[in-house]
């Protein structure tokens, strides 16, 4: 089988160091984990974010593609925001 290489960047683009569709300020990263935490379809997809649906396969084979790295930096940016919590938040559950 021969694999085939497609150009996402008509779809995708990289702001601060990550992946977004294009003209739009929505990371790949919002759109995988809605798809993870629902199970939508790719059609609820394109209807939650007002996206084509090429946008939305975009992004997935986007992740499909980048997959390991994509998840190293969401552990990264969870890390920082549970250290960014427990050095600044309040509780006032008192």
């Amino acid at each position: 089988m021969i694999a085939e290489q497609v150009d996402l960047s008509k779809y995708i683009e990289m702001r601060n160091d990550r992946p977004h569709i294009r003209g739009r300020r929505l990371p790949i990263m919002t759109i995988i984990n809605t798809q993870k935490a629902t199970n939508y379809t790719v059609d609820e997809l394109c209807y939650d974010y007002t996206l084509s649906r090429a946008q939305v396969l975009a992004a997935l084979l986007y992740y499909q593609e980048h997959q390991e790295e994509m998840e190293q930096l969401e552990t990264l940016d969870k890390q920082k925001e549970e250290e960014l919590f427990a050095r600044y938040a309040r509780d006032d559950r008192k």
